[in-house]
């Protein structure tokens, strides 16, 4: 009789490990593919030493976490790689939205990017350079920034319900107030009902002074945001007007990518279609 009891006390310290493990697992894979150190992981989850190594010694054995032997740092495993791969096959976005980038970077002649939702912030999957490419390498393939820091993470972060919403600043406080020190909680939230008026978000130099942008949300089969598209220019290219021309090239290639997107899993999954 004391079984059941027992067994629902160790639920949820259960699901807590596998929570902080996979919050491990991402802060690694948000590294870009470079290793990282045990400190860094420290400072990202907020665990205490002991229990960061623990976590990273099961990663190690399932095959998702190496470890170099010289630096004693930590990158992702070549399990980690097979999952890619496999997600990759299901759920391609680049690929459904290439032809989208080079439209908006040969019709808007600026920068175009795809970048996707992963937690609580967006990472870059692709730059489309036009004929007046922005000379700035504030965001490459790789690259990630919190949900709210540049109009493609704004758009994202715009689509995601209120308490969600709260979660992602709650959750990226301490980033945004080291290295992003203009985006206060006050602002993404102003800023998340702006985006959500208009449809689509701006962001008017706020990163870097001279790079402003335009970005939309990519929106999955379930209503969740899963990417943006975004294009960024000099300002001089980003008046009012324009702002409202580039919009109406992200819709349309919103519209495609979507509509893609929901063909390839109604193909994958004809039971649901």
């Amino acid at each position: 009789m004391d079984s059941a009891p027992q067994q629902k006390e160790a639920e949820p310290a259960g699901a807590q490990s596998v929570d902080r493990a996979l919050g491990l697992l991402s802060s690694i894979a948000r590294a870009g593919g470079s290793a990282v150190s045990i400190n860094y992981l420290l400072e990202q989850s907020g665990l205490s030493r002991p229990t960061v190594r623990r976590m990273l010694l099961a990663l190690i054995r399932a095959g998702l976490v190496e470890q170099d032997a010289d630096s004693r740092s930590y990158a992702l495993g070549p399990e980690s790689y097979v999952i890619g791969l496999m997600a990759n096959r299901r759920f391609d976005l680049l690929d459904l939205a290439i032809d989208s980038l080079m439209a908006l970077a040969r019709d808007s002649e600026d920068t175009c990017f795809l970048s996707i939702r992963r937690g609580a912030y967006s990472v870059c999957l692709h730059r489309e350079d036009g004929p007046f490419p922005i000379r700035t390498h504030a965001l490459q393939a790789g690259q990630s920034h919190p949900l709210g820091v540049g109009a493609g993470a704004m758009a994202i972060l715009a689509a995601l319900p209120d308490a969600q919403v709260e979660e992602v600043i709650a959750d990226t406080a301490q980033a945004l107030a080291t290295g992003y020190p203009g985006y206060t909680p006050d602002l993404l939230r102003e800023h998340v009902e702006e985006t959500r008026a208009r449809g689509w978000s701006a962001n008017p130099g706020l990163y870097l002074p001279n790079s402003w942008a335009v970005g939309i949300a990519i929106i999955g089969p379930g209503g969740e945001p899963i990417g943006a598209l975004s294009v960024a220019a000099l300002d001089t290219r980003m008046q009012p007007e324009r702002q409202h021309q580039i919009a109406d090239l992200l819709k349309r290639e919103k519209r495609s990518v979507e509509a893609k997107l929901n063909r390839k899993l109604a193909f994958k999954n004809p039971s649901t279609a």
